[in-house]
């Protein structure tokens, strides 16, 4: 996992070798961005870095150490086979591993803390000269979880490191984002992503639609290209249209009915997929049929709506009518 393999984010890359080359690693990291855009990979390339025992500065990535710190357990829980590189994560463990009766539903468990952070940040490393601790969605601490990990993030035991990956800072804690050192991550362009797309043999025709719908996100426009979920996608997206063409309101009311109503990230990704088609047919119709442009103009609107509705927690299939009824009275009558 070098430095070198991380596409789009050389400020942020530029960053971190610079403080491992200066020997002027800071205790807690912040990485903030995105889903799928890097931070990830950042986050085990430091830990190689500091855990390497082949002797290069930013990690062979040859030496046991360096293949551990990356090399993830087959059976749950899921993390890294170096004893030093700590991966912390709601519901990675057993309830048991961790001292509790049921699974992390929510968020990452107090007990989670207690168990796998804070004894292990109060003693050396158990082999090298660092030991790193990588939290992933870092805004599902729990106030519990946050508070008990304060003065540990604030005042670590020397050779001890956390990173805090977040797609939703504001979700932190101040007190958290106070003891950290935010490092941006951002979306990566489309270049890159076509160039990881055309790397993981997604073909042409289906790369076009994942770029623009994923964000700048590899990990988004991976799982768009995937070939059933780009049928289902697509099957959505014919089937708003043609309810919007139908004599009445039934087929929006069937629609909505046949949805699974509490994946509403799905139905989000859905419904930007019906916005980029009517934002693709509205720019091909404005010069030849400057109307027809604007109804799709008018549809793309409203879709974009909707979306905003479900992000305030609006019911999905509610949303889903109304949008169809919406869209129909954009018809020129």
């Amino acid at each position: 996992m070098p430095f070198s393999h991380i596409l789009g984010q050389d400020e942020a890359i530029r960053t971190l070798t610079r403080a491992i080359q200066g020997g002027r690693v800071h205790h807690a990291y912040r990485f903030e961005g995105p889903e799928g855009v890097g931070k990830e990979m950042a986050a085990f390339a430091l830990a190689q870095a500091l855990v390497c025992t082949g002797g290069e500065t930013l990690g062979c990535g040859r030496c046991d150490a360096c293949r551990r710190a990356v090399t993830l357990a087959k059976d749950r829980p899921e993390v890294p086979l170096h004893p030093d590189v700590i991966l912390i994560e709601r519901g990675l463990y057993p309830p048991g591993t961790i001292g509790r009766n049921t699974e992390e539903s929510s968020q990452v468990s107090v007990e989670q803390i207690r168990r796998l952070v804070l004894p292990h940040a109060s003693y050396p490393p158990h082999e090298g000269r660092a030991r790193v601790f990588i939290f992933r969605r870092a805004e599902e601490l729990g106030t519990g979880a946050a508070n008990a990990l304060l003065k540990t993030l604030e005042e670590p035991r020397q050779g001890t490191h956390f990173v805090l990956m977040s797609s939703r800072p504001d979700r932190l804690l101040d007190t958290i984002r106070s003891r950290t050192l935010k490092i941006r991550f951002g979306p990566l362009p489309d270049p890159i992503l076509r160039k990881i797309l055309t790397e993981q043999s997604v073909p042409v025709e289906k790369q076009d639609i994942a770029i623009e719908l994923a964000a700048g996100s590899a990990a988004a426009a991976l799982e768009l290209a995937d070939a059933e979920r780009t049928a289902a996608r697509d099957e959505f997206v014919a089937a708003m249209l043609a309810a919007v063409k139908a004599p009445d309101m039934g087929p929006a009311v069937s629609l909505a009915e046949a949805r699974d109503t509490k994946d509403k990230d799905r139905l989000k990704e859905d419904l930007r997929a019906l916005g980029a088609m009517l934002a693709r047919s509205a720019r091909t119709l404005i010069e030849a049929d400057p109307r027809a442009a604007a109804i799709d103009a008018q549809r793309y609107t409203a879709v974009l709506r909707a979306i905003g509705y479900i992000e305030r927690n609006a019911s999905a299939s509610l949303s889903i009518v109304s949008l169809v009824s919406e869209m129909r009275e954009a018809i020129p009558g």
